[in-house]
């Protein structure tokens, strides 16, 4: 009877130094990432920004048809026309954009299309092989990211990865899935896990 009551009690030690241990919490980087809110990141219209490389298509104008890099101002540089405001606009956005500059006393009825043929590239950090600047493709997601940056490191999170786009003044956390997209110029950070 000795010995069990001793057992019991040497377990209800343990069981008290172990909830005390789990309630202790540290300024370690683990613990910033374990009690974050995040969020789901879903696919939505792209729209260009500084480094997207179009083809723009004057039908029946070769001239004014070529490729033209989105500059460091959000424009990009037409013959004929000039600068034209790219930044923020979708490929049907910056159609009609031109579309009604060239109407203006250039073209008669201009028929333009715009499309993307190198899009800017997203940076990958943290707990993957090798971090870097990586080239986007459409329909990119955070596990094909990680899977060209070599993939997890061993003291990865796999559950929340950390996004900065192009456009916001800081990261966010979304819930690493396998639909979790990346958008070009995306800044992409994977965490440490805590255990």
């Amino acid at each position: 009877m000795l010995t069990l009551r001793s057992f019991l009690a040497i377990m209800a030690l343990a069981l008290g130094l172990m909830v005390s241990a789990c309630g202790t919490t540290g300024p370690t980087a683990g613990a910033r990432d374990a009690d974050v809110t995040t969020l789901s990141q879903i696919a939505t219209a792209y729209t260009l920004g500084s480094s997207d490389r179009l083809r723009v298509t004057v039908f029946g104008h070769p001239t004014l048809s070529g490729e033209f890099e989105v500059d460091g101002t959000g424009a990009i540089s037409m013959p004929l026309i000039g600068q034209i405001a790219a930044l923020g606009l979708s490929t049907p956005d910056l159609e009609g954009a031109i579309a009604t500059k060239l109407a203006d006393g250039y073209v008669l009825d201009p028929r333009v299309s715009v499309e993307v043929i190198n899009y800017r590239p997203y940076y990958i950090l943290g707990e993957v092989g090798r971090p870097g600047e990586y080239p986007y493709t459409s329909g990119l997601t955070v596990q094909n990211a990680v899977a060209a940056a070599g993939g997890f490191s061993y003291r990865a999170n796999k559950r929340v990865v950390y996004i900065k786009s192009m456009d916001a003044n800081q990261e966010i956390a979304y819930d690493l899935t396998p639909s979790t997209v990346v958008k070009p110029g995306d800044t992409i950070r994977i965490g440490e896990r805590i255990f």
